[in-house]
């Protein structure tokens, strides 16, 4: 099973809300998916982002992939770094 990390649609018509979740590849994107990491709100300005750091470090060192707006996301937090920090103790 193939797990991305990836934002699932929430909100109304005009007012996208994102919940960023794990989620096996093959299912919809505003379907099932395993776990929430956190959650991401384009309206407001500055946009509002809250990860759960732990979780997504779990979910990034078990192998899920995460899409390019989430990988940005991800950076922009600082996990990515993080993530490939621990990368290079590990070897």
């Amino acid at each position: 099973m193939a797990v991305k990390l990836r934002l699932k649609r929430m909100g109304a018509k005009q007012r996208p809300f994102y919940r960023i979740v794990a989620a096996d590849s093959r299912s919809p994107r505003d379907g099932r998916f395993i776990e929430l990491i956190g959650t991401y709100n384009p309206i407001t300005n500055p946009a509002e982002v809250k990860i759960n750091e732990e979780v997504a470090l779990k979910w990034l060192n078990n192998g899920a992939i995460p899409t390019d707006t989430v990988r940005s996301i991800l950076s922009k937090e600082g996990i990515m770094k993080k993530y490939v920090e621990s990368k290079k103790i590990g070897k």
